[in-house]
C-alpha cells in the first residue's frame, strides 16, 4: 500500500513537523525519532499510547503506524475502572509513554516504552494493508462501558484526504490547536492530518486566546477548536486586538465534534470579517460532511456530504427522507471508506450499529436544506423531543435561547408529560445569576424565533452544565427529579 506519511521522506528535511510548547522536530528529526520508535515495535500486535498533549505521543502514533501497529489511545484523565476495562479489551503487550510520565496501576503490568524524541533510525518499509487497523479509538461509553471502535489505515487515508479537497488542505498549511490527543479530532485530523500533507501542526498545551492569538499572528493558517475555545474566543474579541487581527487573517478557521451555537458564530463574524467552518463527524465514521473552504460558510450547518461519502436521513420505520425542505427531521446514516471496520470484540454491536444495505447507524438527527447543507438537530436518544405530534431537534430550541441576552449557556432536553407526550425543559445558565431569565420570557422568545410549539415548557437554572473534555455538553448527567 501507499504510505500514510508520504512527507516524511518526501517533505524538505529541515521543515517543521511538529511543535508542542517550545519543543519542535523537523520532518528530518520526525522520521528518524518515529523509525527508531517503530524498530522497538516489531510484531508487538496492539500497543496503548499514554496520550498527553505532547511530542511524545504524536512520535509513538505514527511510529505504530509505521510499524503496521495498530495504536490504542488512553486518556490520561481516565479513571482506574474506565483504564483497566480498555486495557483488558485491547490486549495492548506494551505502553508506549513520554520519558518520566507517571502511569497509574492499570499499566504498571504492562511493558513499558519510553519514546525518545532524539533518537535515530531509519523509515521502516511500508508493508501493511490499506484495510490493516491502524486505530482502536474506544467512544465515551454514555450507554455502557466504552467500546473500541476499530480504525482502518483506509478510513484515515480517506478521511484525511476528503478534508484536503474540501478545506483546500496542502503543505504550506500551519495548523493550530490545544485538542487532547486521545480523540479522533485532536490525534486524527489535528496531528496526522497536517503530517499526511507535509504541513506543520503547533500544539497550544493547553488552550489559550493568547496562544491562538499568538500562532495565527506568526505565519499559522488554520485554526482547530471544539465549540467551548471559539466560544472563549468570542467573548475575549472586544477586549484583545491582536486576537482579531490574528482570525482576520487565518485561512481557515474550524470548528467541530459538537454543534458551534449561532450567537458565537455571529460575534466571531461580526468582529473578523471571517466564518467559522464547520464539519461533521464521529469515532466510527470519521469524518462524514463538511462546509467546503470554497462554499458558503452558514451558521448551523455543518455542509455536505465529503467526497466518497454516501448520507442519508431516514425515518423511523426505515423509509428514507427525499425532502430537502429544512423542517423534515431524520436519522443521519453514512455509507463509504471512511467507516470504522468493527466494535472490538463486539460482533453484537457492531452488526446492530449498520444497516443490511451497510450504511452505519449514527444516531444523529438530522434535515436538509434545498441546496444540500446539512443542518444536524441532536442525538436521537437524547436530543429528538416528541411533543405534540412534532419531532423536534434540540439544537435549534439550544440556539434560539442563546440569543437572548440573559442567557449564558443553554441546553433543551424532552422530559414525559401525560398531555404532549414530552414536554420541553430547557437548563440554562443566567448570564446573571442575580436576575435569571423567567420562563415566561424565554417561552416567548423561542416562539417567536422558530414556532410556538417549540417554546420550553419548564425552566431550570444551572450554575453551570456538565461537560466532557471536548466540550460536550453531557445531557444524560441532567436530572429530571
Amino acid at each position: 500500500m501507499s504510505s500514510l506519511f508520504p512527507a516524511l521522506t518526501g517533505a524538505p528535511a529541515d521543515r517543521p513537523a511538529l511543535r508542542f510548547g517550545a519543543r519542535s522536530l523537523t520532518y528530518a528529526e520526525l522520521a528518524a525519532a518515529a523509525g527508531a520508535t517503530a524498530q522497538r515495535l516489531g510484531g508487538a500486535g496492539r500497543v496503548a499510547v499514554w496520550a498527553t498533549p505532547s511530542l511524545e505521543t504524536a512520535v509513538a502514533v505514527v511510529a505504530a503506524l509505521l510499524a503496521g501497529v495498530p495504536a490504542v489511545p488512553l486518556n490520561p484523565k481516565s479513571g482506574e475502572k474506565e483504564l483497566r476495562h480498555i486495557l483488558s479489551d485491547s490486549a495492548p503487550s506494551l505502553v508506549l509513554a513520554a520519558p518520566g510520565d507517571g502511569l497509574p496501576a492499570p499499566l504498571a503490568a504492562l511493558s513499558r516504552v519510553d519514546v525518545d524524541v532524539d533518537a535515530r533510525g531509519p523509515v521502516p518499509a511500508q508493508d501493511a494493508e490499506d484495510g490493516d487497523p491502524a486505530l482502536v479509538v474506544y467512544t465515551s461509553g454514555t450507554t455502557g462501558p466504552p467500546k473500541g471502535a476499530v480504525l482502518s489505515r483506509r478510513a484515515v487515508a480517506t478521511t484525511l484526504d476528503a478534508l484536503a479537497d474540501a478545506w483546500g488542505w496542502t503543505g504550506d498549511d500551519v495548523l493550530v490547536h490545544g485538542l487532547p490527543l486521545f480523540h479522533v479530532h485532536g490525534l486524527v485530523l489535528g496531528t496526522l492530518g497536517p503530517i499526511r500533507r507535509g504541513g506543520s501542526v503547533r500544539h497550544l498545551g493547553r488552550f489559550s486566546t493568547e496562544g491562538v492569538a499568538r500562532e495565527l499572528n506568526d505565519g499559522a493558517t488554520m485554526l482547530f477548536g471544539v465549540p467551548t475555545m471559539y466560544h472563549r474566543i468570542a467573548e475575549a474579541l472586544p477586549a484583545e486586538p491582536e486576537l482579531v487581527k490574528a482570525l482576520t487573517g487565518a485561512r481557515l478557521l474550524v470548528s467541530g465534534s459538537a454543534a458551534l451555537p449561532v450567537h458565537d458564530h455571529e460575534r466571531i463574524a461580526a468582529a473578523t470579517g471571517r466564518r467559522v467552518v464547520e464539519r461533521y463527524g464521529m469515532t466510527e465514521t470519521l469524518m462524514n460532511t463538511s462546509v467546503r473552504a470554497d462554499g458558503e460558510a452558514r451558521a448551523g450547518t455543518v455542509g455536505v456530504p465529503l467526497p466518497g461519502v454516501e448520507l442519508r436521513l431516514v425515518e423511523e420505520d426505515g423509509s428514507e427522507v427525499t425532502a430537502y425542505d429544512g423542517e423534515t427531521v431524520g436519522e443521519i446514516q453514512v455509507r463509504g471508506p471512511n467507516l470504522f471496520t468493527e466494535y472490538l470484540n463486539r460482533p453484537d454491536a457492531t452488526a446492530a450499529a449498520f444497516t443490511a444495505d451497510g450504511y452505519f447507524r449514527t444516531g444523529d438527527m438530522a434535515v436538509r436544506d434545498p441546496d444540500g447543507y446539512v443542518r444536524i438537530v441532536g442525538r436521537k436518544a437524547t436530543d429528538l423531543i416528541k411533543s405534540g405530534g412534532y419531532k423536534i431537534g434540540a439544537g435549534e430550541i439550544e440556539n434560539a435561547l442563546l440569543e437572548h441576552p440573559a442567557v449564558k449557556e443553554a441546553a433543551v432536553t424532552g422530559e414525559p408529560d401525560a398531555d404532549l407526550g414530552e414536554r420541553i425543559v430547557a437548563w440554562v445558565v443566567p448570564a446573571d445569576p442575580q436576575a435569571p431569565p423567567a420562563l415566561a420570557e424565554l417561552a416567548d422568545h423561542v416562539a417567536a424565533r422558530l414556532a410556538p410549539h417549540k417554546r420550553p415548557r419548564v425552566l431550570r437554572h444551572l450554575d453551570a452544565l456538565p461537560r466532557n473534555d471536548m466540550g460536550k455538553i453531557m445531557k444524560r448527567s441532567l436530572s429530571h427529579d
